[in-house]
């Protein structure tokens, strides 16, 4: 056994550019789900309109198969925190719905996961949870910009929701992001909180898929027995929010947000790459 730190994968502009075209495809994907997100709609239903619209792209859906997972994308709902299976449950008013999913563009791989209320909110806690969840993404893509290594980003995400929730909120451990690229995980690990272990440096060519995903309350969690699903167990609801992000020569590029990252960016401070496909059709 090599005790020899993963090999990281890192990409040229030219292959960003392809990972840029597949998080594109992505983020139009997850405007269509959230588009059908309504009372009614079963989660098997939401299932199929990415799978079609992806295929219909030219692209291929990467969850679809992967280590014998049997749909597209994973939809969580309220307790559920990641890896739900869809099925032919219909969402209810005030349902938290966790999309979670990715795609293949000529060989390259982009992965993203939002959060949404369907309806009204059933509380303040529940928007709150959701709110922060998203914010606590930012705020790890936003230390990426500056970070000298990756564990950073999951510091930054730690301090952020302690700062926010204090301990109405608890990180799923064990859990975390991953790099990106030719394979849809790949090393380094992008935890959510400290870890003793930093991680690899920042470098040029690096992508990240990150992850935040948070448990109203305690966070313990079980494996159910289709070894997928993971359930909160302590009585609080969940969120997970994701985007792949590749670190770059002119700054970060957000590759499955609609414009590269550049606002959410700018809000807080931190330079953005430009977007190669800003003002294209692509």
């Amino acid at each position: 056994m090599s005790i020899l730190p993963e090999r990281v994968e890192l990409k040229t502009p030219e292959q960003i550019l392809v990972m840029r075209r597949s998080g594109r495809l992505l983020h139009r994907v997850h405007e269509m789900l959230e588009e059908n997100m309504r009372p009614g709609v079963t989660t098997a239903e939401l299932d199929r309109l990415a799978h079609e619209m992806i295929l219909d792209e030219g692209a291929t859906p990467n969850f679809l198969g992967y280590q014998g997972y049997p749909a597209s994308l994973c939809i969580s709902v309220n307790e559920v925190v990641v890896h739900g299976i869809p099925d032919g449950r219909e969402l209810v008013e005030g349902d938290i719905v966790s999309l979670d999913g990715g795609l293949i563009i000529d060989g390259w791989h982009s992965d993203a996961a939002r959060t949404h209320i369907v309806g009204s909110p059933r509380s303040v806690a529940d928007e709150d949870l959701v709110r922060i969840t998203r914010d606590a993404l930012w705020a790890g893509i936003a230390a990426l910009g500056t970070a000298q290594r990756v564990g950073d980003v999951g510091a930054a995400i730690e301090d952020f929701v302690e700062e926010e929730a204090g301990e109405s909120l608890s990180p799923l451990e064990g859990f975390g992001g991953h790099g990106i690229g030719t394979a849809m995980h790949q090393a380094p690990d992008v935890m959510n909180y400290r870890t003793r272990a930093r991680g690899p440096r920042v470098r040029p060519g690096m992508c990240l898929a990150i992850e935040p995903m948070l448990i109203q309350g305690q966070g313990n969690w079980e494996l159910e027995a289709d070894d997928w699903t993971v359930r909160a167990t302590a009585g609080g609801r969940a969120a997970h929010w994701e985007h792949s992000v590749a670190v770059t020569e002119d700054g970060l590029l957000v590759l499955t947000a609609g414009d590269g990252g550049a606002a959410e960016l700018a809000r807080r401070g931190v330079k953005a790459a430009p977007d190669p496909l800003a003002d294209s059709g692509d």
